[in-house]
């Protein structure tokens, strides 16, 4: 049985992962969640913004992803 206490912060950066991985695959399905979402259209519904507020999603997903492994392996070290 693993009986491991992580911290909070391991919460935090295990949703921050999770959150920005679906927020990624949401725009993959639909390029106009921002326009659906606020009511404006700040690239005249090219989806250019989407796909880089997904690339950054991702970006930010891996790097909560990596942080939340961190702390799960300090946690096993303790």
């Amino acid at each position: 049985m693993d009986t491991r206490i992580v911290r909070r912060r391991f919460w935090i950066e295990a949703f921050c992962a999770l959150v920005g991985a679906a927020l990624f695959v949401l725009t993959l399905f639909s390029r106009e969640w921002i326009e659906l979402a606020f009511g404006v259209d700040p690239d005249g519904g090219s989806g250019a913004l989407e796909i880089g507020i997904a690339i950054a999603l991702l970006a930010g997903a891996a790097l909560s992803a990596a942080l939340a492994r961190h702390e799960w392996r300090l946690a096993e070290a303790r």
